[in-house]
């Protein structure tokens, strides 16, 4: 089946945030886009090829060409990866390692350099655990914040706790961060011993995934329930 080449530009493809079929959580429109891209720009060249592969069988990843863009990449580094649509006139596909492109994301990188150079940036549907899991949380959605990852060191962490509290008081705004999932469980147990009781803790864990598990509940409800989220990819929001 011939395959049409989209118009050049950037194309943000957001991909699965775990296991399954990428058809059950992406647009059948994305999924035909993607077979007529040949150059991606990615997170992580292993999970791309992964998920290309599981996208469409019809995708020969051996015909592609793959430059990745980390939170390590030079920033000189990041213009010469418009060359496919500046010098071929091609367009190119990015994808983060779970979830939307450019957000929490080095792709914003290369999005940044398109838009300076006048190229085309066009975002995709697809999952995004930030707003889903806000979604389901049942916190303030007109006012929030995504901190990412949280301080590792004690004092600085405690520092965090405090300051999401001070801006969940007086702005009602919902947090969100992230953690490595090995520290899932270690997290949990830093908030259940440093916030108040009456704190409302949302934990959602493999959103779209076969494990998928969203609760909300009182910090003090917490500290008895018993969770196992070691190696999971979870996403953390707090309230009152």
């Amino acid at each position: 089946m011939p395959v049409d080449t989209p118009a050049p530009a950037i194309y943000l493809f957001p991909v699965t945030l775990g296991e399954g079929d990428p058809a059950r959580v992406l647009p059948a429109a994305n999924i035909a886009l993607l077979r007529g891209i040949r150059h991606f720009v990615v997170e992580n060249l292993r999970s791309a090829r992964r998920f290309l592969r599981a996208a469409s069988r019809d995708i020969v990843i051996d015909d592609l060409s793959f430059t990745e863009l980390s939170e390590h990449t030079p920033a000189c580094e990041v213009d010469a990866m418009l060359r496919p649509v500046t010098e071929l006139g091609e367009p190119i596909g990015v994808l983060s390692e779970a979830g939307c492109p450019a957000v929490a994301d080095p792709g914003s990188d290369l999005v940044a350099a398109a838009q300076r150079r006048g190229i085309r940036v066009v975002p995709l549907v697809g999952p995004s655990s930030i707003l889903l899991s806000l979604m389901a949380s049942g916190f303030n959605g007109q006012c929030f914040a995504f901190r990412g990852y949280l301080p590792i060191e004690a004092k600085a962490r405690s520092a965090a706790f405090r300051d999401m509290e001070r801006e969940i008081s007086h702005r009602r705004q919902t947090q969100i961060f992230i953690e490595t999932p090995y520290r899932n469980n270690r997290l949990i147990a830093d908030l259940c011993r440093e916030l108040p009781g009456d704190m409302l803790l949302c934990v959602a864990s493999d959103i779209t995934g076969p494990r998928e598990s969203i609760v909300t509940a009182p910090v003090s409800a917490w500290k008895t329930r018993q969770y196992d989220y070691s190696k999971i990819p979870t996403i953390f929001l707090l309230s009152r």
